[in-house]
């Protein structure tokens, strides 16, 4: 052990291993792993170690993909048996909706460029899986790229490799204190001394709560218990010439696999249990949980009638082990805003399935700034300091396992952790029928619907179909009422704001009493935001975005700060209301003594208006594509505000709108949003955000990228809008386009036009099949159908509306 390293891991799991290997395979050799027992003592010596490429989150999929293909080269590189059985697996659906949803995943793997994967006849189950009872069975999803390890040698595979490639493996020595040093890098404090790291990783696995708590971050990750057994031999099973491949019954939260003669199987039961929320004990290793049989019973009676030979099957082990989880089931990796070279590698619950790619990743961004893949859907920033919550994580965790082979559908809204954050008005539109989701723990409004009313959760149309298409007409032919509360918004003060935000943002600046949309870019050019800047005129410019992106843009405003810059995260504060629709201007106008007419208040044009009794911000534009009015309050405003607006518009028609709505308005108006059409993945080119970037005004943050962008005649692919010939469902996002039988991009968002009647979509297309007219084909819940590329903003393309 050396006093010094430049990264120091500890956890000498899976993902703790693999991480090691990924820092020296992209150039870091003076590294070090540290672990407090043997490699693998936590949760990964107990894995059922399977691997599979299906994952909810298309980018989270093609990272399981390469972890997939990386093992044969980590065997031959370490010269370690990774014990590697390439068996093939299937996913098997006995529920119609789940037959609808493997055929949308087998679409989905073809977006990402996972073609291994084919959907399988019940009678081509029974083949794959000859013990399989496939009575009541619809079909299944066969990806042949899936399989099995051994825990133990696939870890030391990874720790052999990145030994070959200078890496210390320090076994047998706890890490009892982290303490940041001034210049930014850390003491590491061990049983057997101190050892000076520039960065840390945290890959503590179950002990990864009191790792992060040592450098003073509350995780929101716990341990949950979980069953496998594993049976005697099988006659059935020795009978066989071959290995049988991976069966997951879906519909019966089992999975199964052979193990030597027999079977492991394992259930997600509903009745799930945590172990230890605040992390294991410092002594837990290489030990099991008394197992539960009781509780599991359920889930196993049905594995029991779809694999009938474990009737007759003795039981050779139970394994009840902790595995760590965190709300939504996915890794947290990255940079923790606030704590320089502090970085997790948590909460891989698959890890044989995602540590290769959170391995990969996380090197990249330690080493070249960031990761090659977009992993929002693993960044610890997609969390707030209430996911750490005990409350919250306890229910979010427990949800998410008891529903880990549950279908979630696009429109269903899961009660766990809610709700937390109420908009200011949040009782009085409960009354008025307002239904909810939630997102980063704040209430948002989908629809209004009558008292009773009950959504039906489906991958088509829903029976709310009907209640949103007359709210989406409603803001076409009168005008709507928005709450905006699920923005975010940072005010950014102080003598070098402008010359900062000049920096930061790709677009000019607004000039005072204006606001203008502004692309945010990395340092490679691709999309950290799409945010709108307010110039208020009285030195206070606001950034206004997406409010699940606070923690992910506020760590990226504070690695790019600046001493003579303030920059407040109002969000929580302040609410309002987006009043929308060609009698909006009559309908504000009642409420306010303010001339608000064109030449006064003019389209990006922004101020302080009085409404009734409050004083807000208010500036012109609209993503509904109408005349509209964003009207900024206090938080504790946000009632009094709504009730003003509600009764200055009831004689004109106003009604209240969600955010459904919204969406098929803005897709009738082309317009992007972020997670959709833009992301981190994605550059300004191809996104069509290189409208809004001022190349001529100076230096800014990814310029050259941009530049070198645009010079070599633009992106390949770039984003258009398709109509879908529909019938009873419409696109959602992550769909493949097709054009004579070859992929040439994908559906980026999509939903129902309800003011022009058209099934519509946005797609990320090869530039040479994005001309308008070109005939095309996606597929929309599994089936393949006809699209075609339309001209942008179908509704109103001259933009007439906006600027009335």
């Amino acid at each position: 052990m050396k006093s010094h390293y430049r990264a120091v891991v500890i956890g000498g799991g899976v993902v703790g291993a693999s991480v090691l290997y990924h820092l020296t395979r992209y150039g870091w050799s003076d590294v070090a792993l540290v672990e407090r027992a043997e490699l693998t003592a936590g949760s990964t010596w107990h894995a059922a170690a399977g691997f599979h490429a299906l994952n909810a989150d298309p980018n989270v999929a093609a990272l399981q993909d390469y972890t997939i293909g990386l093992y044969r080269e980590i065997e031959a590189e370490s010269g370690q048996d990774v014990g590697l059985h390439m068996t093939g697996g299937v996913n098997i659906a006995s529920d119609p909706s789940r037959w609808e949803w493997l055929k949308s995943a087998w679409a989905v793997f073809q977006s990402v460029g996972i073609e291994t994967a084919r959907l399988v006849t019940p009678e081509e189950i029974k083949a794959l899986c000859p013990i399989v009872d496939t009575t009541g069975v619809l079909g299944g999803l066969h990806d042949s790229n899936e399989g099995h390890l051994d825990p133990y040698g696939t870890t030391h595979a990874y720790a052999g490799a990145a030994r070959k490639r200078g890496a210390d493996v320090i076994l047998r020595n706890r890490v009892i204190q982290l303490s940041p040093r001034p210049d930014g890098s850390w003491n590491v404090v061990t049983e057997k001394g101190t050892i000076v790291a520039d960065h840390v990783v945290n890959a503590g696995g179950l002990w990864a709560k009191q790792l992060g708590l040592m450098a003073g971050v509350d995780l929101p990750v716990t341990p949950m218990e979980h069953h496998y057994l594993i049976t005697e031999d099988i006659p059935e099973i020795t009978a066989l010439d071959r290995e049988i491949g991976i069966a997951v019954d879906l519909d019966g939260f089992s999975y199964l696999r052979q193990e030597r003669k027999g079977v492991l199987i394992g259930v997600y039961e509903q009745d799930a249990r945590h172990w230890n929320m605040d992390g294991a004990p410092w002594d837990y290793g290489i030990e099991l949980i008394p197992e539960d049989v009781d509780r599991i019973a359920p889930e196993l009676a049905k594995a029991y009638e779809r694999f009938p030979c474990l009737q007759t099957a003795g039981i050779r082990k139970w394994v009840n082990g902790a595995f760590t989880f965190t709300p939504d089931g996915n890794p947290i990796i990255g940079p923790v805003r606030g704590l320089k070279n502090y970085w997790v590698a948590c909460g891989v619950m698959a890890g044989f399935s995602q540590g290769g790619g959170v391995g990969k990743s996380l090197a990249e961004w330690m080493i070249e700034g960031e990761p090659q893949a977009d992993v929002f859907g693993m960044d610890i920033a997609r969390y707030g300091a209430f996911a750490a919550n005990r409350e919250y994580l306890k229910q979010t965790t427990r949800q998410f396992y008891s529903r880990r082979f549950v279908m979630t559908f696009p429109n269903e809204r899961l009660p766990a952790g809610r709700p937390l954050r109420r908009p200011g008005a949040y009782r009085e539109m409960s009354e008025a029928g307002c239904q909810w989701t939630a997102s980063w723990g704040l209430e948002l409004p989908v629809y209004f619907a009558p008292a009773g009313f009950e959504e039906t959760p489906t991958l088509k149309r829903s029976n709310a179909f009907d209640l949103v298409g007359a709210e989406a007409r409603a803001v076409r032919r009168t005008a709507g009422l928005v709450d905006t509360s699920g923005f975010s918004r940072y005010e950014i003060t102080g003598a070098g704001a402008a010359a900062w935000l000049d920096r930061l943002l790709a677009a000019r600046l607004p000039k005072p009493g204006q606001a203008r949309l502004a692309p945010m870019l990395g340092h490679d050019g691709r999309l950290k935001g799409d945010l709108t800047c307010f110039n208020w005129g009285d030195g206070r410019y606001w950034l206004m975005g997406s409010y699940y992106l606070r923690e992910f843009h506020l760590r990226w405003f504070e690695d790019h700060s600046s001493p003579d810059v303030a920059i407040a995260d109002i969000s929580d504060a302040t609410g309002g209301f987006l009043l929308t629709g060609p009698k909006a201007r009559d309908i504000l106008g009642l409420a306010t003594h303010r001339d608000i007419s064109a030449k006064a208040l003019p389209f990006m044009a922004c101020g302080a208006l009085d409404i009734g009794l409050v004083r807000a911000d208010v500036a012109r534009l609209s993503i509904a594509g109408e005349l509209g009015f964003e009207i900024n309050c206090a938080a504790t405003e946000h009632a009094t505000l709504r009730q003003t607006l509600l009764s200055a518009g009831r004689e004109a028609g106003l009604v209240e709108v969600g955010y459904y709505a919204l969406n098929s308005l803005r897709l009738e108006k082309s317009f992007g949003i972020w997670s959709r059409e833009f992301a981190q993945g994605y550059t300004a080119g191809m996104t069509g955000l290189d409208r809004w970037i001022a190349f001529d005004k100076g230096d800014f943050i990814g310029r050259q990228a941009a530049l070198a962008e645009r010079d070599r005649g633009g992106a390949h692919s770039i984003l258009v809008t398709l109509e879908v010939d529909a019938i009873d469902a419409d696109a959602s996002g992550f769909e493949p386009v097709w054009h004579a039988g070859r992929k040439v991009g994908f559906i980026t968002s999509g939903g129902y036009g309800h003011t022009l009647g058209k099934s519509l979509a946005m797609a990320l297309l090869d530039r040479d099949f994005a001309t308008e007219g070109t005939a095309l084909s996606a597929h929309i819940v599994g089936i393949e159908r006809p699209v075609r590329v339309i001209a942008a903003s179908p509704y109103d393309p001259g933009g007439l509306a906006m600027r009335a």
